[in-house]
Parts: C-alpha cells; sequence; structure tokens
C-alpha cells in the first residue's frame, strides 16, 4: 500500500513493520528454494524476526504514564467537587477515604487550639474508660460536592430569617437568635458576627453538651465544620481558626 506525500493518513507501525516481516519471509522462502541445505536459515530468521515483533508490539503498547510519588507523604492532595485539597493524612477520619485523587466526600479532624492533625486513636478498654463525658478537645471538618446546592450564606439570608425569633442577644461582638419551636430549626440558635465573620448554627445544652455547625463554600465544595457550643466563649479565636484551615487545605495557590 502506497502513501503519496499529500496523503493524510499515516500507516499504523505495526501493520507496517508486519508487512516488512512478510516480504522478508517471501525471500527466505524463495532462497530455501533454490538451495535446500540452507532450511535452517528461514527456521532461524524467522524466530528471530518473531522476537523483534513481539518486541515491537510490546514496546508500542507499553503505558506511556508513570507514577509520582507525593512530595509530601503527609499530605494527601484530593479533588472534592473539582476542588483541589490538600489535607493531613492523619487528619482524615476514615480510612477508606485517605487516598489521593477526586472524592466525593472527605471527613477530617484537627486538635483545638492548635489545629495540627491528631495522633494514631488509642484503644480504650472496659476497664480504662471512664463513665463521664470526656471533654472534646478537636474540630471536625467535612468536605464534601455541593453539586450547586443552595449556598451557605444564601441560606442565611432567605431561609433561617423565616424560622428565627425577632428578639436578638449582641454580647461581645457576637449576635445570638433562637429559632422558633416547632420550625426545622427548633431547639437551636444562630450566632453571627462581622469581624471575624463567624456564622454558627447550634444546639443548646442538654445531657449532651450543645455543639455548633458552620459552613463554608470553595469552589466546587462545601466546608462544614463542627465544635462545641461552649468554644463561642472565645468566637473570635474560633472563627480565625476555621479560616486558618480553609487556607491551609485549599491548594489554589499549589
Amino acid at each position: 500500500m502506497a502513501y503519496s506525500a499529500g496523503d493524510s493518513t499515516t500507516p499504523d507501525p505495526v501493520f507496517a513493520s508486519f508487512m516488512t516481516l512478510l516480504s522478508t519471509a517471501q525471500h527466505l522462502a524463495r532462497d530455501t528454494r533454490r538451495n535446500p541445505r540452507a532450511h535452517l536459515v528461514p527456521i532461524i530468521a524467522s524466530a528471530v524476526i518473531a522476537a523483534g515483533a513481539i518486541a515491537l508490539v510490546a514496546y508500542l503498547l507499553w503505558p506511556t504514564y508513570t507514577t509520582v510519588p507525593a512530595s509530601d507523604p503527609s499530605r494527601l492532595p484530593v479533588s472534592v467537587g473539582g476542588t483541589l485539597f490538600n489535607v493531613p493524612t492523619m487528619a482524615v477520619r476514615m480510612k477508606i477515604q485517605r487516598h489521593s485523587g477526586p472524592q466525593e466526600r472527605v471527613d477530617l479532624s484537627f486538635l483545638y487550639p492548635s489545629l495540627q492533625a491528631p495522633a494514631a486513636p488509642k484503644h480504650y478498654s472496659a476497664d480504662t474508660v471512664e463513665d463521664k463525658v470526656q471533654p472534646i478537645d478537636r474540630i471536625f471538618v467535612s468536605i464534601a460536592a455541593h453539586h450547586d446546592s443552595l449556598a451557605p450564606d444564601m441560606r442565611l439570608r432567605t431561609i433561617y430569617p423565616r424560622y428565627l425569633d425577632e428578639r436578638a442577644n449582641t454580647d461581645d461582638g457576637l449576635t445570638a437568635r433562637a429559632f422558633r419551636e416547632g420550625t426545622p430549626y427548633g431547639g437551636e440558635d444562630l450566632f453571627t458576627a462581622t469581624e471575624p465573620q463567624l456564622v454558627a448554627r447550634c444546639t443548646r445544652d442538654t445531657s449532651t453538651p450543645g455543639m455548633c455547625l458552620s459552613e463554608q463554600r470553595i469552589e466546587g465544595a462545601d466546608l462544614t465544620f463542627r465544635f462545641p457550643r461552649s468554644w463561642l466563649a472565645q468566637w473570635r479565636d474560633i472563627a480565625t481558626g476555621m479560616n486558618r484551615l480553609s487556607a491551609q487545605m485549599h491548594s489554589a495557590k499549589g
């Protein structure tokens, strides 16, 4: 098959090699008929040609990608909702999520106030665990793809006001408003501040300590922070800590 200079179709390299090998075999066959004693030559030549063809095909089909080792094994590059994050390996709470690449959700925990990844969990037995509730010393973070759901700031402006009590209490720059009973958020309070910015929806203390939930949106992912309500006594520290964690994990700048 001939290919002209102007033909946009280029011959497949494997097909071209096969045609070359076939032509060589035909020439060897003609030489063998002229010289019967040379019957070993085409056998040896055919074996060499076959080995060469196998090597050529293997070379052409060999994967061209390479595995690049992580530059920092203590951190995992993960993509959630098409957004890149660098998360500390030891901060990942579930082993099934402890891998790099695209994920739908990643659950993390950090020691507070250091914001460091916790060490390996300790194993408790019935003889060592105490009956009293252990103090919570960490902040929990979930990173999940939002799939164009309502943004946290839109929920604050359009949804929460429908269910909030009109009365508000402001103390040290932090404003608290209760959700009305019988609403979807009954039994919770909304805390807001502007400097630094903080929005947190918190359950009230009962037999268990109240917990707060605060959300941030970064491109295609929502970050949900959970922490004890009692930490709001130092609300500026917790607001600053959440912003620090977001900046440390989000890898938009590499």
